[in-house]
This record gives structure tokens, C-alpha cells and sequence, in this order.
């Protein structure tokens, strides 16, 4: 493949996004996250609302049976079925979407289980951004104008979303399993543009070894 695909996730206020977005500039290649849940919606016909409702809340129950159940993330149902917008049938076809933009364009990834769905994939560069509290609760009053409380709670509620979400969908994962990437980067310590250049130097190393292999 001529292409390559960096998947970036990240914790709340470490700056992965911003990372992703300086990356995307640098490398002169688009930036997906939000965007892919209406590419789903344009694919399948289904109002994006519902890809919106399914990305930002899970229901307690499915969480509880994650570990019971392996999404079948290579099926998709038929638009016939009842199942049709399940939970699980609209993240397959935000996996589909993925797969497709992996095998068709080079791009960055923020989110979506993406170094999961692409993992048997030689062209992707998995990379995991994370900071100490104390510099995602700055970084969050900052931007949200908010109190270092509810910057507490914001870190804690949507890093617990993100774990779950990303263990129900993937069968039982850890989400800050740090094998499950190629690459972890504690942004405080290195700082945003040096990790933009570092995932960029990484890039380069990363698809060469390929192309030798």
C-alpha cells in the first residue's frame, strides 16, 4: 500500500487531538474524528444523530456484558433487519469506514477504536497520547473555562467512557494497554510539536521497515 494511516489515541486534556491536528498540517493529510460518524451516515443511509447518540453514551447493561461477547465488527447487518441500528451495527459501519479509508488514503485517526480495527493492517502507526493529571486539569480549565473540580470530573467521567467504549467494542481490551499501540507519548514531558515530530520521524522509520519486510 502506498498510503499509511496514524490512529491516535488519547487521554481527556492530553492534547492528542491537538497533536493529531498539527500532525495532519505537517504531513499534509486530513484529520478524522467526528467527521467519520457522518462518512457512516453518508454510507449507510442512517440519520447521523444516531451514529452521534450510539459514539457518546453506552448503555450500562452492554457494558456489564462486554466481556460475555465478541462484537461481530466484520458483519453488518442488512438495513431489513431489526438490528440494523443497533449499537453495535452502527459501529460496524464506522469500522468499515475506517477499514476503507486504511486501504484508500493516507490520514490520522483521532479515536474510534481505530489501532484496534486496523491492527492486522502493515500500513497504520498506532500511537497512545497521555499526560499527568495535574497537566490535563490545566489544560482542561483552560480551554473549558471551568473550575480544577470539574476538570477532575471531566477527565475521570470521559476517560472511564473512552475505556469502556473501547472494551465493549473490542471484545474485553484495555484501552491504555500500552502493547495495543507502536508508540505511548506523555505530551507534558515532550510537548506537542516535539511529539508531532517525533510521530512523524516514527512514520517514516515505521513504513520503511515494512516496505524491507
Amino acid at each position: 500500500m502506498d498510503n499509511y494511516v496514524i490512529t491516535i489515541a488519547r487521554g481527556f486534556g492530553s492534547g492528542g487531538k491537538q497533536i493529531g491536528l498539527r500532525l495532519s498540517k505537517k504531513l499534509g493529510i486530513p484529520c478524522y474524528e467526528k467527521q467519520i460518524l457522518q462518512m457512516a451516515s453518508d454510507y449507510s443511509g442512517i440519520n447521523k444523530s444516531l451514529f452521534v447518540k450510539s459514539d457518546e453514551k453506552l448503555n450500562g447493561k452492554k457494558i456489564a456484558m462486554a466481556l460475555k461477547k465478541f462484537p461481530k465488527i466484520n458483519r453488518l447487518a442488512e438495513p431489513s433487519q431489526k438490528d440494523f441500528v443497533s449499537d453495535v451495527n452502527l459501529f460496524n459501519i464506522q469500522a468499515e469506514i475506517i477499514r476503507e479509508l486504511a486501504k484508500t488514503e493516507s490520514c490520522i485517526i483521532i479515536g474510534k477504536c481505530a489501532n484496534y480495527i486496523l491492527k492486522d493492517f502493515s500500513n497504520v502507526i498506532s500511537i497512545y497520547v497521555e499526560a499527568p493529571r495535574r497537566a490535563c486539569r490545566a489544560t482542561i480549565m483552560e480551554r473549558l473555562d471551568v473550575t480544577a473540580q470539574e476538570a477532575d470530573q471531566m477527565i475521570y467521567q470521559t476517560d472511564k467512557y473512552r475505556a469502556n467504549y473501547y472494551s465493549y467494542y473490542t471484545g474485553g481490551g484495555s484501552w491504555t494497554d500500552p502493547v495495543a499501540y507502536d508508540m505511548t507519548l506523555n505530551s507534558e514531558r515532550i510537548g506537542y510539536d516535539d511529539c508531532t515530530e517525533i510521530i512523524a520521524h516514527f512514520k517514516d522509520i515505521r513504513l520503511a521497515r515494512t516496505v524491507q519486510q
